[in-house]
């Protein structure tokens, strides 16, 4: 390509000087606005990305401490309960006098002590306190009237009552658990007890967490926070103040309104809150913002909210935003230093092309296929080193996968067995309940055999937890098990929802040998059956067919019920882990994608059918350990 010199010429001066006005004028302004509009845009970009990955992990401290306050309410919730056990309880009711308030006092005393909670006590149908744990104390709750309480008014009802307020004597803070204590069925009395829990908010500090609960009434009960304790959430109507005044239930508290300075609605559940900042924080700053996630507490009518301090995230942004619009100023000068030397260079060769017109021709060609040449190598090593980048993410990817499987596989077990180990856990509280009273009453006969019972059912939670063991070692995936011990040992761990319905099970299948292990096939079919259970639950006349027949090497079981069956929509996902038609409360969606993968990885298969007379089977087919030269008789 040949250069005309007459393009290089010099133009006249007031033509010339015009674009350069132009470019000192205008581009520096420009160059600056369109830094200050990037900064903004990378600034905003960083905000928002940032928010959604707070919001993603706010969610799992949501979850994992709503769930700690859950299990703080609920694990005293059996003690008023117990009371009905107790002889001198149900005396005193019916006939007061001081012996019977003393042994009560003592007992109520040594229970509160061993359960550790702040006060138990005693109260007639009047509402009046007969017994109590701190008897001994001078602010003794015994003979006070509480009838006012809405905790004794539900519970005198044969309502559970719960109830959170301010002691009207001791002006402390507490959950107050209540329960009716019945005889002959009727109720003769109320026991109370009432629970501290300022250790949450304790634990809450020194893991330098933000969070509160708040009541139905919208008050903070609980905080990380003290000043914000006792502050409603929203705006108390005049009702609402009058009958909290006339309850006591927050004694004489003013109840101030917690009002943020600025409230953003992001979704559901989710708030960018702003509030003053705390003088004992020493930030600096005038306010500071957080991130509210909120949640409802299970078996209460709290909401639990946890508040992710945003001031990190807003610096961050900040920067970003600041290391955008300086980039671009960089590269904006690089730009111009780059144009002007071009120019620079453009302007050399044009006159040296004028001058050696003959010789450029050669060195250009020489240079045009230098350049080719080049340009043909670089695209070369691009496409080398594109390709061992590729199998390099190729390997990665596979390795990876293969790591998730396994942690998936041993991560829906772990729920799956602790699903599992609530049955148990449940019948051995009840029988070393029952057990003490029986060794208090001479009943040695009855005690043994709870205590067998006991033993059998810690067999078959280690049995579970070695199952666990064994499935994460991928090693005893082909054991051995007896078809009827499992569907014994399933229905027996279901034995308490058999009970209450009215089912009608039906058996239509041999014992056999399978290639699986034992626990393994009795978890199948307890979330087989279990599932079975739950779409019968609307059913009059709930009926479990368990069908048996062989299938070559390989043994098919069949669990049908006429419950409402599957739906068509929900067909497509059955086997997705985490997908259920229950309520969250109620199930994960991981207990048939666990059992076709234990299924799966005995070299068995499960899979569903939709019979035309309604209801749902699932077909279980295991590997035989020894083929039967004739079929066995059904049991």
């Amino acid at each position: 390509m040949k250069c005309d010199p007459t393009l290089y010429r010099a133009s006249k001066p007031a033509l010339a000087v015009k674009p350069r006005l132009i470019r000192h004028f205008f581009l520096p302004p420009l160059i600056i606005l369109l830094m200050l509009g990037l900064g903004y845009a990378g600034y905003l970009f960083s905000e928002r990305n940032g928010i959604r990955t707070l919001s993603e992990n706010g969610e799992r401290q949501l979850e994992l401490h709503a769930r700690a306050v859950e299990s703080e309410i609920s694990k005293y919730t059996y003690l008023p309960s117990l009371l009905e056990l107790e002889d001198n309880v149900s005396k005193l009711l019916t006939e007061p006098d001081g012996a019977h308030r003393q042994a009560v006092n003592t007992y109520l005393e040594g229970l509160n002590r061993r359960s550790r909670s702040r006060a138990i006590y005693v109260l007639d149908t009047t509402g009046r306190v007969q017994a109590t744990s701190n008897w001994r104390d001078i602010d003794s709750y015994l003979g006070e009237d509480l009838s006012f309480r809405a905790y004794f008014q539900d519970a005198v009802r044969g309502q559970p009552g719960r109830f959170y307020g301010i002691g009207s004597t001791t002006g402390e803070p507490g959950y107050y658990l209540a329960h009716g204590l019945e005889e002959h069925g009727k109720v003769i009395g109320v026991a109370v007890i009432k629970v501290r829990m300022e250790a949450l908010e304790e634990r809450w500090q020194r893991a330098r967490l933000e969070a509160f609960v708040s009541d139905e009434n919208g008050i903070i009960i609980l905080s990380s926070d003290p000043a914000r304790r006792l502050k409603s959430v929203r705006p108390l109507t005049p009702e609402i103040k009058e009958r909290l005044a006339r309850s006591l239930q927050y004694y004489w508290w003013p109840l101030n309104e917690l009002q943020p300075l600025a409230r953003e609605r992001l979704s559901e559940n989710v708030e960018k809150l702003t509030f003053p900042a705390n003088a004992e924080l020493s930030t600096g700053e005038h306010e500071v913002s957080y991130l509210a996630q909120t949640r409802r507490l299970i078996d209460t009518p709290w909401r639990f909210t946890l508040l992710t301090p945003l001031q990190d995230l807003r610096h961050e942004a900040i920067t970003q935003g600041v290391l955008v619009g300086v980039a671009f100023a960089l590269l904006a000068i690089l730009l111009i230093a780059w144009n002007e030397r071009r120019k620079v260079i453009a302007t050399r060769l044009a006159a040296r092309e004028a001058l050696e017109e003959a010789n450029s021709q050669l060195e250009r060609k020489i240079t045009d296929r230098t350049a080719d040449l080049r340009a043909s190598n670089e695209r070369l090593k691009g496409q080398i080193r594109e390709r061992r980048h590729a199998e390099e993410t190729l390997r990665r990817a596979q390795d990876e996968l293969v790591q998730a499987g396994k942690l998936a596989a041993i991560g829906q077990m772990s729920t799956s067995i602790a699903h599992e180990l609530n049955q148990p856990l449940a019948a051995l509280r009840t029988l070393s309940g029952n057990t003490v009273r029986f060794l208090e009453r001479g009943a040695l006969d009855t005690a043994s055999t709870n205590l067998r019972t006991m033993n059998e059912l810690i067999d078959r939670m280690g049995r579970i937890t070695a199952s666990l063991r064994s499935f994460a070692r991928r090693g005893e995936d082909r054991g051995e098990a007896s078809l009827a011990k499992a569907v014994d040992a399933a229905l027996q761990v279901l034995g308490s929802r058999l009970e209450g319905s009215k089912l009608q099970l039906h058996h239509d299948f041999s014992d056999q040998q399978l290639t699986i292990d034992q626990t393994r096939l009795e978890q199948i079919l307890v979330n087989l059956i279990g599932n079975a259970l739950d779409a019968m639950q609307a059913q009059p006349q709930p009926e479990l067919w368990l069908e048996g027949e062989l299938a070559g090497d390989k043994y098919r079981l069949r669990v049908r019920d006429n419950g409402h069956g599957i739906d068509s929509e929900a067909r497509k996902h059955l086997f997705e882990p985490f997908f259920t038609t229950k309520p969250g409360e109620q199930g994960l969606g991981l207990g048939l994608t666990l059992s076709a993968s234990l299924a799966a990885a005995a070299g068995g298969s499960l899979s569903v059918e939709h019979p035309a007379s309604g209801g749902t089977a699932f077909v279980l087919s295991l590997p035989l350990l020894n083929a039967p030269s004739q079929p066995a008789e059904p049991i």
